[in-house]
Order: structure tokens, then C-alpha cells, then sequence
């Protein structure tokens, strides 16, 4: 196994781990909320505008018709791929040949689909929050982040 491989193995697996047991590298400043409101308290934090944000708004208005764009590739996608093995079946033999466009194609798909996903989808997409007599974008957030509000859970709704 290349060294690359294992250095991200070894390091999403950091990642998981401290993630599951609560691990933090930063300091934790922990907000303390009165014994009547436990159980009754959402967290929240000012969204920060990015640049994600403003390329999931950009795209946002032609996010159909890449959508349209991306279903058509994939249904010609599908035609190559079975013009393919037609073929093979015809000849009767497996020619490897014959498969390296449709391969080299869905590779390009899938990555065109996955970065499309990673445009439209902004880090903040689905955990943005209203808070009612609270103007302003909100995001769900722990006790611990900076900035962080308690706030009654009735006056906290999903967008």
C-alpha cells in the first residue's frame, strides 16, 4: 500500500476517534445555562457568510438546469454503456478497448456530480435555523463554539 494511502487512513481514523469520544484540540469555553432551562435549550451562533455561501447563491438560480445537464449525461451515460456490452455480445469476445470511453465518462460524472454537490450543499445548508424576535442568520451550534446563545427550544424552527 502506497504511504499516501496510509497517512489518510491513519488520519481519518484520528478524526473518527475524536470525534466519537469528544475530543477537542481547541480551548473549551462551555456555556452554562440555569438548572430551570436544561433540556430546554437549543445553542446558537451567528452564520458566517463564505465563499461557499455566495457560490451555493450564485448557482443556486441555474440549479436546474445543471441538474437537467448533469441527468442527461447520465441517461447517455447509461446508452454508452450498453452500446458497449452490446457490442461485446455480438463479437462474442471481451475486448477491453471497447469499455475506456464509457469508464473515462462515468469517471468524469461522478466527479462532476460530487462537486456539484459540494456547491449547492454549503457547510451551513442543514443546520441554518429562524429564531423568532431574533433577526438574522442563525446556525445550530455547540455549547462550546464562540459565539454561542442559549436559546428557549420554542422559539427556535428549522428553514
Amino acid at each position: 500500500m502506497k504511504k499516501s494511502m496510509v497517512s489518510v487512513i491513519t488520519f481519518l481514523t484520528i478524526i473518527v476517534l475524536m470525534a466519537a469520544f469528544d475530543f477537542s484540540l481547541g480551548p473549551d469555553t462551555v456555556i452554562n445555562i440555569p438548572a430551570d432551562m436544561q433540556g430546554r435549550a437549543l445553542f446558537i451562533c451567528p452564520a458566517e457568510s463564505s465563499l461557499w455561501t455566495s457560490l451555493a447563491t450564485g448557482f443556486g438560480q441555474f440549479y436546474k438546469y445543471i441538474t437537467i445537464g448533469f441527468f442527461f449525461a447520465a441517461i447517455i451515460l447509461a446508452f454508452v454503456w450498453g452500446w458497449a456490452l452490446y457490442q461485446n455480445l455480438l463479437k462474442d469476445s471481451f475486448k477491453r478497448e471497447d469499455f475506456s470511453t464509457p469508464w473515462a465518462f462515468t469517471k468524469l460524472l461522478f466527479w462532476a456530480g460530487v462537486i456539484m454537490i459540494l456547491v449547492f450543499n454549503t457547510p451551513n445548508k442543514y443546520r441554518e435555523v429562524s429564531v423568532t424576535n431574533k433577526p438574522g442568520d442563525w446556525v445550530l451550534c455547540e455549547n462550546s463554539s464562540a459565539d454561542a446563545v442559549a436559546v428557549n427550544t420554542n422559539l427556535v424552527h428549522a428553514k
